[in-house]
């Protein structure tokens, strides 16, 4: 940070902006400190070792299912579920070395990253280091979160943007019909129709040759190993089932956090506010934590992006006592009433819509 510094504030300026919780601030500030003297944002290479083994053991066996039983039906079927849980599993993974919170030195997590998202998912790092970084650092603020931007185009987002989108007469879509189209254009369309294409375009546009290259030893690999096996059509059929429930795992996982909280315009607030604001978490469980990556301790991954994700649960209890003294909502739901809250907070804002673009 020591290249960014340009000076130091005259005594008779004000160090802190008057929108923002200077006394939330600091007792953050306290906070981080204290995880760092308790270790937790040191990571156990272990975990990760054991978390890339299982991946590219089921990667494994998805091939010889087909390899050793043929291609029947219901192999073919299996091999679809088992490839569709390492392209999930993967992007969990890759989410961790993009953040940084694997290895105590960037090149490491930098390498681990290219070899995961690219080789075992066929995407770019530069564009996930894009989006996501915009993402963390303004969540669900409007025109600065890229993760928010199929509003107004598809769907009305948050109440306050959908009544101004009504206010304003506009109608790009049918929004009070968004929570069941939803179900057609969200959960199974992002990855096949959307990002499986987009992705070749910014690499190709940006000129990230590296990332290019890393792509391609995934589309050889996946090419010569199932091919041979399925034939062309097979193998296309085969690839675009695995992205059709990838894209499903990956919607209904990664919007849970964030699309029935508060979506708004940016109005500078503090780290802390902004980002619990914008975060809800999902109970732990064995099941809810492999399933989303650790993802359902959304608040805690927003607040130390670099933690290593075996120690969400350790920090949460400092986290939640932080809320409750400040007075802030510390949201912890089921998986699945967080998976309806989607649907419930797209209904409503479909109706907060249509009630501004028809009364006011």
């Amino acid at each position: 940070m020591n290249s960014l510094l340009i000076g130091e504030l005259s005594p008779e300026q004000p160090s802190f902006e008057p929108t923002k919780n200077k006394e939330l601030t600091n007792e953050f500030r306290e906070l981080r400190a204290t995880v760092e003297r308790m270790g937790l944002m040191k990571s156990n290479h272990l975990f990760f070792l054991l978390y890339l083994l299982h991946i590219l053991l089921l990667d494994v066996a998805a091939w010889l299912i087909l390899w050793v039983f043929g291609t029947s039906f219901v192999t073919f079927l299996l091999c679809a579920v088992l490839l569709s849980v390492v392209q999930a599993q993967a992007g969990w993974l890759q989410h961790d070395f993009g953040h940084l919170s694997v290895f105590g030195t960037s090149t490491w997590n930098h390498l681990l990253h290219h070899f995961v998202i690219g080789h075992l998912k066929g995407a770019p790092a530069s564009w996930w280091n894009h989006m996501h970084f915009q993402h963390h650092a303004k969540p669900n603020c409007f025109r600065k979160d890229p993760d928010i931007n199929m509003h107004p185009f598809f769907f009305a987002l948050g109440k306050v943007l959908s009544v101004e989108l009504g206010k304003q007469k506009k109608k790009y879509m049918p929004y009070n019909h968004q929570h069941k189209y939803f179900f057609l254009i969200g959960p199974p369309a992002l990855l096949p129709l959307y990002f499986q294409w987009y992705i070749f375009y910014f690499v190709i546009q940006r000129k990230k040759w590296v990332d290019l290259a890393w792509m391609c030893t995934f589309y050889t690999r996946i090419f010569l190993t199932y091919v041979p096996l399925l034939g062309l059509k097979g193998f296309l059929g085969l690839f675009f089932i695995v992205r059709f429930l990838e894209s499903n795992w990956f919607v209904w996982v990664t919007q849970m956090n964030h699309i029935p909280m508060h979506i708004d315009h940016d109005h500078n607030k503090d780290w802390v506010s902004t980002q619990l604001q914008a975060t809800c978490n999902v109970h732990k469980s064995f099941f809810n934590d492999w399933f989303s990556g650790h993802l359902n301790f959304q608040i805690e991954h927003h607040l130390f992006p670099t933690m290593p994700r075996h120690n969400y649960h350790k920090v949460a209890p400092l986290v939640q006592s932080l809320c409750a003294k400040h007075g802030i909502e510390y949201q912890s739901k089921p998986l699945l009433s967080a998976f309806a809250d989607i649907v419930y907070s797209l209904k409503e804002s479909g109706q907060l819509w249509l009630d501004a673009y028809l009364h006011q």
